[in-house]
């Protein structure tokens, strides 16, 4: 790839509030509904975009609710879409409009498996599945999942060029305890200039908690990697956990926004707060972060049974 194709990939997904607000947290039935539908709100109110999926859930009702009281402030949404066949991926599609009330799709997140994950590392018919929906307008942009154990896949396709003109970046778990793109496409990205969505911002939860209360970290790895990371977050000096983790992942030149989910508004107030004058992190804390994700890659994420992390 030149440096001029590098340079046009700059503008793809530049619209995109640093911010995205993840709506994991607002299918969770143990919190009352109007308070969901409320932090919904004031997440309208701040002007972010949404992520979100029919799978969260009552989520999309929540949504519905929160923009049916302002359709002026309806948000840009990131919405995971999928699985296996192009027919499957239309009736996602139509599984999350129809509930929110919505015609088109911003950005779909294409959750490939299957069938469909095959044909997009070879180069197969869904590309024009894919353009034939953008053309309705029904999705009008792509990004394309990765996990440690499906970074094969892009990797296959991006090295022979098939998702150009169809894929406009990637979307995975990025922060100081989870890099969730193997070691090679995480270099193949960064050569190629493809741009990213970090999600995950907080990785579960401040690394002090994570590094010290028992199950805290949702698996033995994540406690393990806090220790490691721990100390790095205290030599920055950054009292705030979210802070840290905003500014880590804007570190990467690559990273057009992060997507942080919460049903509080205290923690919605964080990731707004931090998000409001980034300033990237120094270049020796993410040198020792980025080691120790090389390394921690190495070491379990690519040998990962799928969902096992």
């Amino acid at each position: 790839m030149t440096k001029g194709q590098v340079s046009e990939k700059a503008g793809l997904l530049s619209d995109l509030s640093p911010y995205v607000y993840g709506t994991t947290r607002l299918g969770d039935e143990r919190i009352p509904f109007e308070d969901r539908v409320s932090i919904a709100r004031a997440a309208m109110d701040a002007g972010v975009w949404f992520h979100t999926s029919h799978t969260y859930g009552n989520a999309l009702q929540v949504l519905r609710a929160a923009f049916d009281q302002d359709r002026a402030r309806v948000p840009k949404l990131i919405v995971k879409i999928g699985w296996s066949t192009l027919d499957e991926l239309r009736d996602v599609i139509r599984q999350n409009l129809e509930p929110l009330g919505l015609e088109s799709l911003e950005l779909g997140q294409l959750c490939l498996g299957g069938p469909l994950a095959e044909e997009f590392a070879t180069g197969g018919p869904c590309y024009e599945g894919f353009a034939r929906i953008r053309d309705e307008g029904l999705v009008r942009r792509f990004v394309l999942e990765v996990f440690p154990w499906t970074s094969e896949v892009p990797l296959r396709a991006l090295r022979a060029g098939y998702p150009e003109g169809i894929v406009d970046g990637y979307i995975f778990y990025l922060n100081p305890l989870q890099r969730f793109a193997s070691n090679e496409l995480w270099g193949l990205l960064a050569e190629r200039g493809e741009p990213i969505i970090a999600m995950r911002t907080v990785a579960g939860g401040p690394v002090h908690r994570l590094r010290d209360v028992p199950g805290a970290a949702w698996k033995d790895y994540l406690q393990k990697r806090a220790v490691e990371v721990a100390p790095i977050f205290e030599q920055s000096g950054i009292a705030s956990w979210t802070e840290f983790c905003v500014r880590f992942a804007h570190s990467f030149p690559l990273v057009r926004a992060t997507v942080g989910s919460t049903a509080r508004p205290a923690h919605l107030a964080e990731f707004l707060a931090a998000a409001e004058d980034i300033r990237p992190l120094t270049k020796n804390l993410v040198d020792e972060i980025t080691a120790l994700q090389v390394r921690w890659s190495d070491e379990l994420d690519i040998h990962a049974e799928p969902w096992a992390m």
